[in-house]
Parts: C-alpha cells; structure tokens; sequence
C-alpha cells in the first residue's frame, strides 16, 4: 500500500454489538506514521514460532504515535489469508516474549478497549491487511510491542513488532 491507499480492501469494520465506545479501528483514521508533531516510533513485523500453517510469508509494518491527543497505532501486513478476520493488541513485552501480557492503561481495568488497544481487520483477497487504532489516553513506555493473529485462533501469534 502506498500513501494509505487501501484499493479493494474492506474497509475493516467489525460490528461491535452492545460493545460501547469500543475502538477496534477505523480504517481510514488518520494513520500513525501522518499524526503531526507526534513521538513516532515504527518496527517491521517478525514471524513468530506460534504462527498456523499457512502464514509463513506474512510481513509489514507498524506504528505508534504519542501526541497531545494521545496514542494511534497503524498496521500494515501482507500474505494474509483472504477474507480471514485478524485483530492486533499492543503488549508490554518483546517479540522474543511473544508479547507478554497486553499493554493496559489501568493495569487492574478491562482487558477491552478503550483500556487496551485493539485492532481488528480483515484479509484482503490480495492478502493485504491494515488498520488504524486511536486511543486518548497516551501508552507509557511499557508499550513495548503489537502482535497479531487470527481472531479464530487466538492462540496462534502470527507476527509481532517491536517498538
């Protein structure tokens, strides 16, 4: 993708149900690595020994911005399974951890948004997948990683990248 031209690809949005406020993304928020006077940091998604068969050429990118409205996240990937449902959380640990526990603004709070950040995609038939998370509170630096997998196999880490 370029220039956060998504072409074809859905548009991302999961049907929260009686979820609330729940931000699991908006695909066309303005992305991390565009938030203006933002404290930027971005890694490339690592294949993770957790993955299901089938994902071995997955890659992309990730991006987190702190700024005076708080923090955005950014993914991109490829080699996605097409029409596949995804979600991505940021966590406190490294990739060589897997990730570690999830990232929690209140660390005793709900281990849904807005107190994680979540974000939730489907495959494109191009096997591309991206997405945006915006949250007002700003991530301390025990966000250390965001990973990803299929939501249907929560288990199975699929890819993770390291702030």
């Amino acid at each position: 993708m370029v220039d956060g031209d998504m072409g074809d690809m859905d548009d991302g949005d999961v049907d929260s149900g009686d979820m609330g406020d729940m931000n699991m993304g908006d695909a066309v928020a303005t992305r991390a690595d565009e938030v203006a006077g933002a404290d930027l940091v971005s890694a490339q998604f690592g294949l993770l020994d957790t993955r299901p068969p089938g994902y071995d050429d997955v890659a992309g990118n990730a991006w987190l911005a702190r700024h005076d409205m708080g923090t955005t996240v950014t993914l991109e990937l490829t080699g996605l399974q097409p029409g596949i449902s995804y979600i991505a959380h940021v966590h406190e640990g490294t990739c060589a951890e897997a990730g570690g526990d999830h990232f929690k603004f209140d660390p005793n709070g709900s281990e849904m948004p807005p107190n994680e950040i979540h974000l939730a995609f489907v495959g494109a038939d191009d096997g591309r997948g991206f997405m945006t998370a915006e949250n007002h509170a700003v991530v301390g630096e025990n966000a250390r990683s965001v990973v990803v997998h299929p939501i249907e196999l929560l288990d199975n880490k699929l890819a993770c990248a390291e702030f």
